[in-house]
């Protein structure tokens, strides 16, 4: 199994650029044989709260076919972030594309304060996906703050935990520290993406990383490049290759 995290630079409010910055990651991750790809937190718009809703997708969106499409053709996952409205409401979301061409959505559970002002929490929105034997449950940045989340995920057999977040600089040693307790804890692979540029005015932190589930951190981006980190397990070891740009 080879899982990869993207690490990207997104433009604000600039959906057509982010996706084409998503195509060409996807790509690079399915050529360097991957079975899942993940990308941050509200990756395809960048971190919006007020600006969101002219931004918002919803799930059968036309706008993600592209992705839709590169699932297909590459036999690869993509968990690709977005304001999301069902119904009514709107969501911190991230899309769950399946290389059956289905899409699931995951919504935030926790919200920052002051995203409640634009943003509804839901429990409802909650996809497992399995992968050669691998239950794999999902996490968006606040979401890790809280310990009953992973707590949660371990109940449901979670092995491979992925967490799509936009932390800065300052809030990546505490994102560091939880991610390797819960991965040693609960005894759950890690896997982290995070912007690498600025995003909603603020500095991102980048470090997108791996844990394997004894709490061993196996491989990490730094702060500044976009690329990806790959991990691979080959009979319960893993390593990680990183490529940058």
């Amino acid at each position: 199994m080879i899982l990869a995290t993207a690490q990207t630079k997104p433009k604000r409010e600039d959906i057509h650029a982010n996706l084409l910055d998503h195509y060409h990651l996807v790509e690079l991750a399915a050529n360097n044989g991957a079975n899942l790809v993940v990308f941050p937190e509200l990756s395809i718009t960048g971190y919006e709260r007020q600006n969101a809703a002219s931004l918002v997708f919803t799930k059968d969106d036309s706008r993600i076919e592209h992705l839709k499409e590169l699932a297909v053709k590459h036999n690869i996952i993509i968990v690709a972030g977005a304001p999301i409205q069902v119904e009514a409401e709107m969501f911190i979301g991230e899309f769950v594309i399946s290389p059956d061409n289905s899409v699931s959505i995951y919504t935030k559970q926790f919200l920052h304060e002051g995203e409640d002002e634009y943003f509804q929490s839901s429990f409802n929105y909650n996809p497992m996906i399995t992968i050669k034997d691998q239950n794999i449950s999902f996490a968006i940045c606040a979401d890790i703050d809280n310990p009953l989340h992973p707590e949660n995920a371990k109940k449901r057999e979670t092995d491979i935990y992925i967490a799509s977040i936009f932390f800065s600089p300052n809030g990546i040693p505490n994102a560091y520290r939880d991610l390797q307790n819960y991965a040693q804890k609960h005894e759950m692979n890690v896997l982290m993406s995070n912007f690498s540029g600025e995003s909603w005015g603020y500095s991102s932190g980048g470090k997108s990383a791996f844990w394997n589930n004894k709490g061993e951190l196996v491989g990490q981006m730094n702060d500044s490049d976009s690329g990806l980190l790959l991990v691979d397990n080959q009979n319960d070891n893993w390593t990680s290759k990183i490529i940058t740009f």
